[in-house]
């Protein structure tokens, strides 16, 4: 069998895995190898992040582009975060290898519409409704710049996302997102896609952990403020023992964490030191105040921790409530941290949680599912 060559064009270079949208990027393109798909990889590049030689394991090519941040990737008319990631070589390198393309995102779907690229077979990876993603990002920054700039984006990416008549596929990542895009292009194939992740079956442990963990890459507003309310609201009132594990938190989150004496922040830790973390755990606190898409994290941690605590906000569209505690008031919070404390996590809780997790989040199924949307050649 003839294997299915494929563009992917990624908003990032999915390696190291060291947030989630890295994690899901990643995975798939493991899974869809996996499935018969040969892989042209096109990654941005930026913040320093370093070309890797892992991912020439799953593909048959890989090609780097520097993103155009600060003014070169201004535009009146495109959103920032789609125009700073164009790039003549990509468009050229797309036309010259005949397959259909996969867009990582909104982010990098700067050529969809392209005259070159007009009989091509498109498919784009909704990470969020990006424009209601960047409106509650503006209602929460701080600075009037930030505030500024999210609320310009926002516009522009709600333009943005009324324009993707030229996407043959839609792979929204939750279901309130599928409504929203299936309503816009009801003529499209769709299918649910939720994230992919490391793991084939539920890895966690059984027995009783001695702390709460909460994760995530820590200079992101959304994580930085659930962070504050759970130190303020919560911690600061139960001596519960409190992990904070991510990526760069800020001077003012490490303060605030030094000053609960059962609080420790855990900066920037490596794959082995986070998978410890979260195998030893006795409850994952997941909190946000922004319900959008889905959070990776989430999937992780129900494959890998014990107890998982979340909000509503946290487990919307998602289909896991089953399978979570929820809380949503700080008083909440607190009495079943106390409550989940005390709790084993049993093999009773891994056969739930398995048997949930089969239905929706099988990365060999959904791989499958997404190159099955792709029309044979016309040659074949």
């Amino acid at each position: 069998m003839q294997p299915i060559k494929l563009h992917i064009v990624a908003l990032d270079i999915p390696y190291p895995l060291d947030y989630g949208a890295a994690i899901d990027m990643y995975y798939r393109i493991r899974y869809l190898h996996d499935a018969g798909a040969e892989i042209y990889l096109h990654c941005f590049q930026y913040n320093n992040r370093p070309e890797s030689a892992e991912l020439n394991k799953w593909c048959k090519e890989v090609w780097y582009y520097p993103r155009k941040t600060g003014l070169a990737g201004l535009s009146l008319n495109t959103p920032y975060m789609i125009y700073s990631r164009r790039d003549p070589l990509l468009l050229k390198r797309l036309q010259e290898i005949d397959a259909p393309i996969f867009f990582e995102g909104v982010h990098c779907s700067y050529y969809k519409s392209d005259p070159l690229l007009k009989h091509r077979f498109k498919i784009i990876r909704n990470h969020n409704i990006e424009h209601d993603y960047f409106r509650q990002l503006g209602q929460k920054a701080k600075h009037p710049l930030k505030k500024l700039y999210y609320y310009i984006e926002s516009r522009l990416l709600k333009k943005y996302e009324a324009s993707l008549q030229d996407i043959q596929a839609f792979l929204p990542i939750s279901t309130s997102d599928f409504a929203f895009f299936k309503n816009l292009y009801p003529n499209a194939l769709f299918s649910l896609t939720p994230p992919f992740h490391p793991y084939k079956e539920v890895l966690s442990a059984t027995g009783k952990g001695t702390y709460c963990l909460f994760h995530g890459n820590l200079a992101h507003i959304e994580n930085s403020e659930a962070v504050f309310y759970l130190l303020k609201e919560v911690f600061s009132k139960i001596e519960v023992p409190l992990v904070i594990a991510g990526r760069n938190p800020s001077p003012e989150m490490k303060q605030a964490c030094a000053a609960l004496p059962h609080c420790r922040l855990v900066e920037n830790p490596s794959t082995t030191e986070m998978e410890q973390l979260m195998k030893e755990a006795q409850i994952h606190v997941m909190l946000t105040f922004q319900p959008t898409g889905m959070k990776t994290k989430l999937l992780i941690a129900l494959f890998y921790g014990r107890h998982i605590l979340a909000n509503d906000a946290m487990l919307r569209s998602t289909g896991l409530e089953s399978i979570c505690n929820i809380a949503n008031t700080s008083a909440e919070i607190s009495n079943k941290i106390k409550e989940l404390m005390d709790t084993p996590f049993t093999e009773a809780d891994i056969s739930k949680r398995s048997e949930k997790l089969k239905e929706r989040y099988n990365n060999t199924v959904n791989a499958q599912r997404i190159l099955s949307l792709i029309p044979p050649p016309e040659n074949s």
